[in-house]
């Protein structure tokens, strides 16, 4: 399983939903809704329930309900109090299913993003949950990048770093200042990505609760 990742997130329109289409590279990557709302529901409260859980000291089964969210999915669960960042917690890679991804990421958002203290009993009942679902990550030229359409993920000995499709739409980055500060983000010179570094896009289906901006 790919590690947790913490991720800055702005908050955006629960209607955006981006899928890549299996056998298409990133080129060719579709929009569409794949969740739908009871699909949605479900995962959102999935995510509150999680954290609620862990700050009752009770179990819950992050057994997936149906086939469809049994499905592997990269997720990012990103919380929120009062419209501010509370925590923002994922996994890249697709490894394990999306309904457990929701689980594991929600709770790791409220008490493992070391950017912020863990979430408290007083807070679960104010948190906003947004969710971004991952299609998986495609070998990407530079020119093909389109912002506020595709994220970005880039390796290069050992290193990785991921910005997520709205992150440059909220700072107003073109898309060569979103290659160079996900290269930043992995720890990389900011030209990394002309000197031989991976480069891969994703797309992301994004939903959320009423979440204000934030910094």
């Amino acid at each position: 399983m790919s590690p947790l990742q913490p991720n800055p997130v702005s908050a955006v329109a629960a209607s955006i939903a981006n899928k890549s289409e299996g056998g298409k590279d990133a080129t060719s990557l579709d929009s569409r809704q794949e969740y739908s709302h009871d699909e949605r529901t479900l995962l959102l409260r999935l995510a509150h329930d999680s954290i609620s859980s862990a700050l009752q000291q009770r179990e819950i089964s992050l057994d997936p309900p149906t086939p469809h969210l049994a499905e592997p999915r990269g997720v990012f669960t990103s919380i929120h109090v009062r419209g501010e960042l509370r925590g923002c917690v994922g996994y890249i890679l697709p490894d394990c299913a999306v309904f457990r991804a929701v689980g594991e990421t929600a709770r790791a958002a409220a008490f493992n993003d070391n950017r912020f203290s863990p979430v408290t009993m007083e807070e679960a009942s104010r948190l906003e949950i947004e969710l971004s679902i991952l299609s998986p990550p495609k070998p990407i030229r530079a020119d093909e990048i389109e912002v506020g359409r595709h994220g970005l993920l880039i390796s290069w000995h050992g290193r990785r770093g991921l910005l997520l499709p709205q992150v440059p739409v909220e700072r107003a980055w073109d898309s060569r200042t979103f290659l160079e500060q996900t290269c930043r983000k992995a720890g990389l010179s900011p030209d990394a990505w002309q000197k031989g570094a991976s480069v891969e896009a994703f797309t992301a289906e994004v939903f959320g609760e009423n979440i204000g901006r934030h910094k």
